[in-house]
């Protein structure tokens, strides 16, 4: 049995639907006047903060990129004999800590990278090129003389002596952390997915000290992952050695002494070659150009943020009136 609706019923509920539309329209109208009758306001803090983020545009100093293209080296130690030796002697070779290749292994070219964004690299790096003012104290760059000056309230280079003020634990001289912290936003190493070339940049507010590190980056890396290639395998042919002296069995000494002939071919690869891990395709140049900051992008976000702040006081402070 079908259950009849009352006409009025329906009535009211079409009039109910009707009123809340009605409300939206008027809300909806109503905030919009709120926002006319506040445009005064409006126009005033957009302008504050339009202004205002100029100034702080203007007022940041220019900032330079340097980078370099690297290629990753061919690694002539993981084919020819050691490629061969792979499958045969993989066991043996294990023990003596010798990596002949054939899979499973880490990336000669990402450990590089990830070596050079590591803290241990980057302190070394710091100290051994002595650039920690360059790194922590700047504050502006000559262009026409080329010379940097300090923040005197940081650092004074006539008495090569930190001055800054710090709470405990942190001392006048920065730490090797901070100075990790400050270098890791200079820097960027990033890898071209499809072609495999790696990119390393560094920007600084002096070009000529950009470039300058960039080129004893890409020196540095070459060198430390030369050096770890060489102690491991003058380690493992010690143990190769060690092994030979204790068998008399001629078939395992051949294999130890074909083994040690594959770490002596892989120290004499890394002594003759300088550019062992990324040969460069592209080195690093003195920026003419500033990379930063972005001064136009910097006023229209704050011109922007500054509008939005006003349009929500305005409405608050309307709706708070209403309220009360």
């Amino acid at each position: 049995m079908t259950k009849q609706i009352p006409q009025n019923y329906t009535d009211a509920n079409f009039d109910v639907n009707q009123q809340n539309i009605n409300d939206d329209e008027i809300d909806l109208r109503e905030l919009f006047s709120v926002i006319w009758q506040g445009k005064w306001l409006i126009v005033a803090v957009t302008s504050v903060f339009a202004i205002g983020s100029v100034l702080f545009a203007l007022s940041q100093p220019n900032t330079y990129k340097s980078e370099a293209l690297l290629s990753p080296a061919d690694s002539e130690q993981g084919g020819g004999g050691l490629a061969a030796l792979a499958g045969q002697f993989g066991g043996l070779a294990s023990m003596a800590g010798i990596n002949l290749g054939g899979g499973g292994g880490v990336d000669k070219t990402q450990m590089a990278i990830e070596v050079a964004k590591s803290r241990k690299f980057t302190s070394e790096f710091i100290k051994k090129h002595n650039i920690l003012p360059d790194l922590m104290a700047v504050d502006s760059w000559n262009m026409v003389d080329n010379s940097i000056t300090y923040n005197a309230e940081l650092f004074d280079p006539s008495a090569n002596k930190w001055l800054r003020e710090v709470k405990a634990p942190f001392k006048p001289e920065p730490s090797m952390q901070e100075a990790y912290k400050e270098f890791s936003k200079l820097i960027s190493i990033n890898t071209d997915k499809e072609t495999g070339m790696v990119k390393v940049s560094i920007e600084h507010l002096s070009p000529s000290v950009a470039q300058q590190w960039v080129k004893w980056l890409v020196e540095d890396i070459n060198l430390e992952m030369k050096q770890r290639d060489v102690t491991e395998a003058q380690r493992s042919t010690a143990f190769l050695e060690n092994q030979i002296a204790q068998t008399n069995v001629a078939d395992i000494r051949t294999i130890l002494y074909q083994l040690i002939e594959e770490q002596t071919k892989t120290i004499m690869f890394a002594e003759v070659r300088e550019e062992y891990v990324f040969k460069t395709i592209d080195p690093a140049l003195v920026p003419e150009e500033k990379a930063g900051p972005k001064r136009a992008l910097i006023c229209v976000l704050g011109t922007m943020l500054g509008g939005m702040l006003a349009v929500m006081i305005v409405l608050i402070r309307h709706f708070v009136r209403k309220e009360n």
